[in-house]
């Protein structure tokens, strides 16, 4: 055995030690959290391991996402090249691809110096992207990006340069099929000795060694530890869309919510360490487009210094998770800030829980601190005492039906509870979508009911805000009210009352077929029980997605087909639509917050519209209703642009 291979034995087994301690140390910190079954349905969490984590499916949605996927695959081909250099340092008569026929051996060697330009290029194009058009976030041009990047560069560097040296020598017989090696050989002076050609192939593998086992070591301690992450991360990643939050047990003795973060589940930490820091979340997130103090990325980045921080000691409240100064700590102001659009959970690469980590928290503030925005407390008063937003006498309830004959609902007789919800029967202006789909129904020989004054508020937005208590409790007499009458169809107007029966209800085990108008009105169309006399004296009408009508349920397609019947033309389209459409602000309990950084999100969302020249803007959600119509106001464009429901738009199409 050589000095130079009992050198690197000695090396190799440090290196290799000191990784080993590293993952335990920091992936330890993870089984702090709390439990999350994600070891279900094995079969399909690996394929979606293969379709996002290896087949990038997320990463590649964005022009520059292409060389990220070139660097990852030529990563994984790398792998099997740099295990072969590894192993063949410790045992170098005995382990190396040399040894294969010449078929194959020759075949590994021309992949493996193609790949390794791939790469080097990739990190030059990184590289030149930082230096001129960075991603907004400053972390971009941190030192540790440009550290991770350089490792890289000098790997490849150290690949050429070893294999040049060896083919110069005449001791490498694929050189042929080396095609980048090659040229590296033609670069070196013919007049090179043997000897010196040796010295320089035997410093390159040293080098190569020395960056390689360099670059192991330094992933667990940078931001990249999301190179370890992040596949896990995707087969861990939730296997349905996430639309709800996690149910609250209130018994004695028991916490609520995040306040401190071991108080997380394992999945919730995890999420930290496999974050990218691509800023695709912040990108998309409403707040911080407008200029909040809120950032996806950056919350999830807290948490994770949070816990490398506070982990590795007996007590986790060192730093605080929430409403300390600095990194690792988010503020208060920060969590009030997110509209759960979920924006950020559908671009995440790799799946990180955003929303469900902030309302964690909001939880803790609420429940535990009863610290909260000043606005709140009335808005939870009210929901308390009276059901409603508003605090509005229960009789009030029915005054949307004064004019028209609205039938309860009755069990055996009535088929589907139509579920008017705060907005539809308190709000002056959303109260006319009311008596549209009322109308509607009535036309396509529906039968349909309602509850009357005993109706009561689903509770949604008390959940997101995190008053998880007063949820339960609005939940669970709904549930018990539905189960009495003989519920089990019901008709919505409001996207944020469909989610909450149809996705959160199921939590407290309601068997409920909730569906919302513009699917129904779509299926009724269909079915040719619904004739509309198409008009097109709406002018140019756009069409805005509700962030829980179109993110968290896909529908998407239904509304823009209803629109397409009652007007004869298809709705215009915003710049961003879709599973990329941008909040109305009113989400996640804003609907009752003042704005009081940045933009107002309506009025950014109002001036994509006005860019479309839009005369009539569509909505399928009375929070989009309120929002659109304040957002026109402040660009003084009230009188110029309409803001109708779905229903509204059909209800006008329905022959006299």
């Amino acid at each position: 055995m050589t000095p130079d291979v009992i050198a690197f034995i000695v090396v190799f087994a440090a290196a290799i030690l000191f990784f080993g301690w590293s993952c335990y140390r920091r992936f330890g910190l993870v089984l702090k959290g709390r439990p999350d079954n994600r070891f279900d349905a094995l079969h399909k969490r690996f394929w979606n391991m293969l379709f996002y984590a290896f087949g990038q499916r997320r990463v590649v949605s964005k022009p520059f996402g292409i060389n990220h996927f070139v660097l990852f695959w030529a990563f994984m081909v790398l792998l099997i090249a740099n295990a072969e250099f590894l192993l063949n340092g410790l045992a170098p008569d005995v382990i190396s691809y040399s040894r294969l026929p010449d078929g194959a051996y020759f075949t590994l060697a021309c992949i493996f110096d193609i790949v390794s330009v791939l790469a080097l290029l990739s990190v030059i194009l990184a590289v030149i992207r930082r230096l001129t058009f960075p991603p907004p976030h400053t972390e971009a041009r941190s030192r540790d990006a440009f550290i991770i990047l350089s490792l890289v560069a000098f790997l490849m560097i150290a690949f050429f340069g070893m294999h040049a040296s060896e083919i110069a020598r005449g001791t490498e017989r694929a050189a042929d099929y080396m095609f980048i090696s090659n040229f590296g050989a033609a670069i070196i002076p013919s007049g090179a000795s043997a000897g010196s050609l040796e010295t320089a192939a035997n410093v390159f593998w040293w080098i190569h060694a020395a960056v390689l086992l360099s670059f192991l070591n330094y992933l667990p301690y940078s931001k990249h530890m999301h190179v370890l992450a992040s596949i896990p991360n995707c087969f861990f990643k939730s296997l349905e869309k996430i639309k709800t939050q996690s149910r609250e047990e209130f018994a004695r003795d028991n916490t609520f919510g995040v306040g401190q973060v071991d108080q997380f589940t394992w999945k919730g930490l995890f999420d930290s360490y496999a974050c990218t820091e691509c800023g695709r979340c912040s990108d998309v997130c409403p707040a911080t487009f407008t200029g909040k103090p809120l950032e996806p990325r950056l919350v999830i980045h807290d948490i994770k210094v949070n816990l490398l921080k506070n982990g590795p000691g007996d007590s986790v409240a060192e730093l605080p998770l929430i409403g300390g100064d600095g990194e690792g700590s988010v503020s208060e102001e920060v969590l009030w800030e997110c509209t759960t659009c979920g924006a950020c959970m559908e671009v995440c690469p790799v799946f990180i829980e955003h929303v469900p980590r902030i309302v964690d928290m909001r939880r803790h503030l609420v429940e535990m601190k009863a610290k909260f925005p000043e606005e709140l407390l009335t808005l939870f008063e009210n929901m308390e005492q009276r059901s409603n937003p508003w605090g509005i006498a229960p009789a009030e309830r029915t005054k949307w039906a004064a004019d028209i004959n609205v039938q309860p609902f009755e069990a055996g007789k009535t088929e589907y509870l139509f579920y008017i919800g705060c907005a539809g029967a308190f709000d002056a202006r959303n109260r006319h979508t009311t008596l549209s789909v009322a109308k509607i129904l009535d036309a396509g020989g529906v039968s349909w009911g309602t509850l009357g004054r005993d109706e009561l508020c689903c509770g949604e937005s008390v959940r997101r805000l995190g008053n998880e208590y007063v949820f339960d409790r609005m939940a669970r007499e709904n549930i018990k009210m539905f189960e009495e009458k003989g519920v089990k169809k019901i008709i919505t107007q409001c996207p944020h009352c469909y989610n909450t029966l149809k996705n959160d209800y199921k939590q407290y085990g309601a068997d409920l077929e909730v569906v919302h108008h513009t699917e129904f009105i779509n299926s009724l169309i269909k079915e040719g029980r619904l004739k509309l006399n198409a008009s097109g004296d709406l002018g140019n009408v756009v069409f805005h997605d509700s962030c829980y009508l179109g993110r968290y349920n896909l529908i998407y397609d239904a509304p823009r087909q209803v629109v397409a019947e009652a007007t004869g033309k298809a709705p215009a389209e915003m710049e961003r639509n879709r599973d990329k459409a941008f909040c109305c602000g009113a989400g996640g309990g804003r609907m009752w917050m003042e704005e009081k950084e940045g933009t107002l999100i309506n009025v950014a969302r109002v001036e994509e519209a006005l860019e479309k020249k839009a005369e009539t803007i569509c909505v399928c959600c009375p929070y989009c209703m309120t929002m659109f119509d304040d957002g026109l106001k402040d660009k003084d464009a009230a009188d110029k642009v309409q803001v109708l429901d779905l229903a509204e738009i059909v209800a006008r199409a329905l022959p006299e």
